[in-house]
This record gives C-alpha cells, sequence and structure tokens, in this order.
C-alpha cells in the first residue's frame, strides 16, 4: 500500500506527466527513416539543388530579426496552419531526405500519398526501382509531412525562436519561409510552406556551426482526392505486418506511463538536450511488454524502447561503438554533427533501445544519463573463470 508520502510524490509525476503529453501524439517523425537507398538521378538533382540555394542564400532582414527573444505570432500560425493541413489535405508525392557529411551524403527516398484526414501510404524507393510494385507501408493515423505535427510545433515555440523570414518560391510553386532561431542566434532550421494549401515542402536543418546537415523535399506534389486515391491503387499490395492487428497500446495515458515508473521502469520527463517527453506506448511482444517513449525538442527526435531481459551476445546487423565512454552496440549512418542511428545496451535489468535523429553531442547525453551495466573487465572475467575451474577440482565441493 502506497504511504500517505508516497502517494502525493505520485500525484506530482501524474500531475507532470499529464501536463507534457496533454499535447497528445504526432506520429512517426521521419518516414522510411531506417531505410536506406541509393542516389536515384531525379532525387540526387533536388537534393543538390535543394543545398546549392541554402549555401547561397543570404540573410535577410527578417532572418535578422529572428534573434529577438520572442516568436513570432505570424510565424507561429503559419506552422500550426502547416500542421493542420497535413492532416486534413489529400495530397501525394516524392520524400526525398539528403544528409550531408564529409566526403558525401546520404539519400532517403520515398513515394507517399496521404488521403485527407485518413492514413498515410508510404512505399520505399530503392535505387531505380521508382514507380515499381514494392511493398509499401500504411500508417496507423494521419501524420505530419516532413516532421511537422501540432505538437512538435508546440515544442518548437519552446525550444526556438520562431520567425517569419517573407516570401520565396519552390520550383514552380510560391511558399512562404520560416525560420527557427537558436537562442544564441544561429539558425536552427528553415521550413518552405506551400502559400496555397499550406502544405510543408522544403525543410533545412542548420547544426550550431551554420552547416547545412539535413534537407527534406517534398516534390512531384499533387493535391485532391482522386491523385491520391488513383496513387494508392497503383502502391500494390501492402507488407504482411501491416495487415496484422497491431499489437501496440499507443498512445498510453499519463497514468499508465507512471504505473510503468512505479514498476522500475525508467520513465524520465526529460532528457538532456531539451528533450520533452511527447508521447508514450506499449507493445505486446512474446517475450514481454516493450515499452516506446517519444521525446522531441520540436526540430530532432528520440524514441526509446525498454524491455526486460539481457541483452543478446550476439547482435547480427550491429556493431560494437562508443558513446559517452560507454560501450554499446549501434546500426544505421552517422553523419558528421547528425545522427541518424540504433544503439542498444543494458542496464539495471532492461534492455534500452535508442532510435535518434539528433546531433550527436544530445544523443551522448541521453546515452549517459540512462542506466548502464559496465561489461566485466579482464580480471573480473579470469576470477570467474578460476572459481568455476576451482569448483570442478575441489573434492570437497
Amino acid at each position: 500500500m502506497l504511504t500517505a508520502r508516497s502517494s502525493e510524490a505520485r500525484k506530482r509525476q501524474l500531475l507532470v506527466l499529464t501536463a507534457v503529453l496533454a499535447m497528445g501524439a504526432p506520429g512517426c517523425l521521419l518516414t522510411g527513416c531506417t531505410n536506406q537507398v541509393g542516389q536515384a538521378s531525379q532525387a540526387g538533382q533536388a537534393g543538390q539543388a535543394a543545398a546549392q540555394a541554402t549555401r547561397s542564400a543570404g540573410a535577410t532582414s527578417a532572418s535578422r530579426s529572428a534573434r529577438k527573444r520572442n516568436s513570432s505570432p505570424i510565424a507561429l500560425n503559419l506552422m500550426t496552419e502547416a500542421a493542420r493541413a497535413a492532416v486534413a489535405t489529400s495530397y501525394q508525392g516524392e520524400e526525398i531526405d539528403s544528409r550531408w557529411e564529409t566526403g558525401g551524403d546520404t539519400m532517403f527516398v520515398s513515394d507517399i500519398a496521404h488521403l485527407g484526414d485518413g492514413p498515410t501510404m508510404t512505399r520505399i524507393q530503392a535505387a531505380g526501382t521508382a514507380g515499381s510494385a514494392q511493398p509499401y507501408s500504411v500508417g496507423a493515423s494521419s501524420e505530419g509531412v516532413l516532421g511537422i505535427t501540432a505538437t512538435l510545433v508546440q515544442l518548437l515555440e519552446t525550444h526556438y525562436i520562431v520567425a517569419y523570414a517573407g516570401p520565396s518560391s519552390a520550383g514552380s510553386r510560391p511558399v512562404q519561409v520560416v525560420e527557427a532561431w537558436r537562442a544564441n542566434g544561429s539558425l536552427a532550421a528553415r521550413f518552405l510552406l506551400d502559400r496555397a494549401t499550406k502544405l510543408p515542402l522544403q525543410r533545412w536543418v542548420f547544426d550550431p556551426a551554420a552547416r547545412l546537415v539535413d534537407v527534406s523535399i517534398l516534390t512531384n506534389v499533387q493535391v485532391g482526392k482522386p491523385a491520391t486515391e488513383a496513387a494508392s491503387a497503383a502502391f500494390g499490395p501492402a507488407e504482411p505486418a501491416y495487415s496484422q492487428p497491431d499489437p501496440r497500446a499507443f498512445p498510453l495515458q499519463p497514468a499508465k506511463l507512471l504505473a510503468f515508473g512505479l514498476q522500475g521502469w525508467r520513465v524520465p520527463v526529460d532528457l538532456p538536450g531539451g528533450l520533452i517527453l511527447f508521447t508514450g506506448g506499449e507493445t505486446s511482444t512474446p517475450s514481454g511488454p516493450v515499452l516506446d517513449l517519444g521525446y522531441s525538442d520540436g526540430l530532432y527526435v528520440v524514441s526509446l524502447f525498454e524491455q526486460r531481459g539481457k541483452l543478446a551476445t550476439k547482435l547480427a546487423g550491429w556493431q560494437k561503438a562508443t558513446v559517452a565512454g560507454r560501450a554499446v552496440y549501434a546500426t544505421g549512418p552517422a553523419q558528421g554533427s547528425l545522427t541518424l542511428s540504433s544503439l542498444t545496451w543494458a542496464g539495471s535489468g532492461m534492455v534500452y533501445t535508442l532510435i535518434a535523429d539528433a546531433p550527436a553531442q544530445t544523443v551522448a547525453g541521453v546515452v549517459d544519463v540512462l542506466p548502464y551495466d559496465e561489461p566485466p573487465g579482464f580480471w573480473k572475467r579470469m576470477s570467474r573463470g578460476i572459481s568455476r575451474l576451482a569448483g570442478l577440482v575441489n573434492p570437497f565441493r
């Protein structure tokens, strides 16, 4: 039975969780983020054009005014309208995500079709397979475009200065430009919103040194229910995994998440780098429940998965890595100062898996504050081996 003191603490925790989760679950931030594809010529040209335009763009007076302390109401209204349009508008197109690093870039390409206030269909392209019959996935709910959702817009306002940078164009489409600035005066992101529909068409992300690290583009856009229905009909069969009942309970209510915390699970309301818990879910598996927690500052996102048990001794497709001075297993690319990867390790009877689309420094900070079991050193392994050997030859055992 809870004591009066622990009951009050539980109420305070519940209030905190309720506050941070009151904005709701935004859905998937990155579409097909774990599927790397080759550089299709059309996608490559679009990504290179965006990079060139970004590097050549000068600072406008509107951009310089973003250094003021308060965000622009016009900019916030535009971002809110963009998040709403991404759910209510029927559209189809091609989503391209390019990430730059020294010596080259990595590109992710997918066909996307969304039925207004309905599901989002996504088909990952491989090099040279545009238009071919590839399996596709169907989102369980309406999702934002290029990571722009109502919840993440609110987090963006919390952590950045959001400013209106004026009109511009993206190809033949007139757009309105919104920028996110850091408190130190550096540009963090630039969003190009279609003037007619408010759909997000481009998203550029910069690191603290003003280097372009990520460009996401929605291109070949067609708006309207007939075009979307025709695109979905051409997608072909859905992936079998998406035809089965979803074993997830998502999102969980704050009280349910708090119950996990009282049972020994880690449910921090915030993580280093300004990441705030904005959603959480539970997945039933044969080996036990998996807790799925989503954290974001409005621009970057980190998903933390927890499951009771021990880490397997061999993990196919994973490599040993060192993050925050800790030995972990990693998979996925890490580009320059922006990391898109998965990390896994064990700590305090739990296996933690981190899927991060965030600066490497932020990822290291998250790993550093979570439980971690030090692997046994050489002398510990030797002493254990000697003890087992002595047990075999000791006649008095």
